[in-house]
């Protein structure tokens, strides 16, 4: 196995596992020869041997890692030009991954600005032509948002505010840029003792960054972080939030973003308790008429519909990762056990149509390719 020798023109970066540690170079799979081409129908990120790595998931579940790099890989975001895609470590990370999703080969790697992580996640724009990317500063927690050019290298063109704190994902939709600013993340260092996360939902302006709006929730919900996003091609969105606070009490996890404002899904209280504080992954399916939200803490994956009316749950040991599939009411679950699973709803219940294990240890996220 060989490292991808690429010119500063074509994004040579490096993997630094954090800003005080080693460089290394993500090692690529792809001096290994293919006889053909991989076929895509999901693509996450995983624990693999040695390292983590994007993972391309074929409509039979089997899963093929490209590449290994030493940091934690969390989203994927394929490009709309058919072939390539982006891994972005999560905070505290240092590394965004190009790889062409077919040809399983890593083409390069990139890093956030001076100062300042990536917090996992990133989106193309304008049909592939640019890339945005959420960053945090180390020292304060500022977010930022950075839009890059593709064809240059992934050079930065504009920056922006991301309006709070701890920003963690981030979609265009409805003519907007939304930002889940997730303030104090929780289960870290930072959240031992604190009660008030600071988070909000940003809106900006797609082509400025100006600040539209900033919707934040209710006093007695001021100890979630929001952080996951989901969209559908109306542009209805949706939140997830973790709470800093294991009291007990039932807040409610999943919110519609509505204009400048915040509405809560509803669901027993028993069904809140039962994802132990922390969705890790949400997402719409095919028609945008369900929402599914997927707990590695609860290990259960629950779904709604769209209008906010709990539908029920299943259960999948250390299940985070959530992608729509090109059906109706059917969702792609994955497990940091290696599962895959295919979930469907008819609106009244939920059941599992399909599923394959032995796969690599996937995290908290998996994409359906367009």
């Amino acid at each position: 196995m060989g490292l991808v020798d690429l010119t500063r023109r074509s994004l040579v970066g490096a993997l630094g596992a954090l800003a005080a540690g080693p460089r290394v170079l993500f090692a690529s799979v792809a001096a290994h020869a293919r006889d053909h081409l991989l076929e895509a129908e999901w693509l996450a990120t995983a624990g693999v041997e040695g390292g983590f790595a994007p993972v391309v998931v074929a409509p039979d579940f089997a899963a093929t890692p490209v590449g290994s790099g030493a940091q934690r890989l969390h989203w994927v975001e394929p490009s709309p030009d058919g072939r390539t895609a982006i891994a972005v470590a999560r905070r505290p990370g240092t590394c965004a991954v190009l790889f062409d999703r077919r040809a399983g080969a890593v083409l390069a790697t990139f890093e956030p600005g001076e100062g300042r992580v990536f917090s996992g996640h990133g989106r193309f724009i304008d049909g592939g032509a640019r890339f945005l990317a959420v960053e945090i500063a180390r020292a304060d927690g500022r977010g930022v948002v950075t839009r890059r050019v593709v064809e240059a290298g992934f050079a930065v063109e504009a920056e922006w505010a991301s309006a709070g704190i701890g920003p963690h994902d981030m979609l265009p939709a409805a003519g907007a840029l939304v930002v889940a600013n997730g303030g104090i993340e929780p289960h870290t260092p930072e959240a031992l003792g604190a009660e008030v996360a600071g988070a909000s939902i940003a809106l900006l302006d797609p082509v400025s960054g100006a600040v539209r709006s900033v919707a934040e929730l209710s006093e007695d919900l001021a100890s979630l972080s929001l952080r996951h996003l989901t969209s559908g091609g109306d542009g209805f969105t949706v939140a997830a939030a973790q709470d800093l606070l294991a009291d007990g009490v039932a807040r409610p996890l999943l919110y519609a973003v509505e204009g400048e404002g915040l509405r809560a899904f509803d669901a027993p209280d028993e069904a809140w308790r039962g994802l132990r504080t922390y969705v890790g992954s949400v997402a719409l399916d095919a028609s945008g008429a369900y929402v599914a939200a997927a707990s590695p803490r609860g290990n259960r994956v629950a779904l709604w519909r769209r209008d906010g009316r709990y539908i029920g749950s299943l259960p999948l040991v250390d299940g985070c990762g959530l992608a729509p599939t090109r059906e109706a009411g059917q969702f792609l679950a994955t497990s940091g056990l290696g599962e895959t699973v295919l979930l469907a709803t008819d609106g009244e219940g939920v059941g599992v149509v399909a599923r394959r294990s032995g796969g690599p240890r996937y995290d908290n996220h998996a994409v359906l390719v367009g």
